[in-house]
């Protein structure tokens, strides 16, 4: 083989991988949009594929495979960059945080990240969606609590808890599970829909986020 033509197929093997990737984003941003606005169970993989402008309606499948597959990547795509911000947040630390130094890093880097991304966003309401699918949702908890950075926090958490029963401190952990993920994706819907929304900026949702997991967390204990 000549080195024109090796360099030929240099170039085509490129090309073909470039086109790959492009299709491959562009079903990810549809099927995250359409999860988000009506749910993961509504959607199917040839919708995905329509509104990715694909004309092959087995695309989603030859890309991802299984569509908690594409959940999965949907997931991770939006993680990575939240895991960069926590990294950072954790990292710049004092010597000895409180319940409101983890807080802040469990919450404002998926505010952060959704304000970088600029409004219209799908990811809250993605992750909301995927919370309610018995299904898939531990697809997302799987993701989250296998970071290097969440699992530094949720030993913080639990280390400035020590005096909560361990099933409280449980059932405090699903509920303030369940108010960062509502909230946020409630604020993404009305970002979206132009809706007034009570804070005015993403930074300060997350302060009034922040604010409410604190009182959550240092509630008194009843019986």
């Amino acid at each position: 083989m000549s080195g024109t033509e090796v360099t030929m197929n240099k170039v085509e093997s490129q090309s073909r991988a470039e086109r790959a990737h492009a299709t491959r984003e562009l079903i990810l941003t549809a099927a995250e949009r359409l999860f988000a606005e009506h749910g993961v169970v509504a959607v199917s993989n040839r919708q995905v594929s329509e509104a990715a402008g694909q004309g092959n309606n087995t695309a989603v499948g030859y890309h991802f495979g299984t569509k908690a597959d594409l959940v999965r990547a949907i997931a991770r795509k939006h993680l990575a960059h939240v895991e960069e911000i926590r990294q950072r947040m954790v990292a710049g630390l004092g010597t000895s945080p409180g319940l409101r130094d983890w807080l802040d890093c469990l919450v404002r880097p998926v505010t952060v990240h959704l304000d970088e991304v600029g409004s219209p966003t799908w990811f809250a309401r993605f992750g909301a969606q995927v919370m309610t699918d018995p299904t898939l949702r531990p697809i997302i908890i799987e993701e989250t609590r296998s970071s290097p950075s969440q699992v530094r926090i949720l030993a913080g958490l639990n280390a400035c808890l020590t005096d909560l029963p361990d099933d409280v401190r449980a059932e405090r952990h699903d509920m303030a599970r369940q108010l960062l993920v509502h909230m946020i994706a409630e604020r993404e819907r009305a970002l979206a829909e132009n809706t007034r929304t009570p804070r005015a900026s993403w930074h300060d949702a997350a302060t009034g986020l922040v604010d409410a997991l604190v009182g959550l967390w240092q509630a008194p204990v009843s019986g």
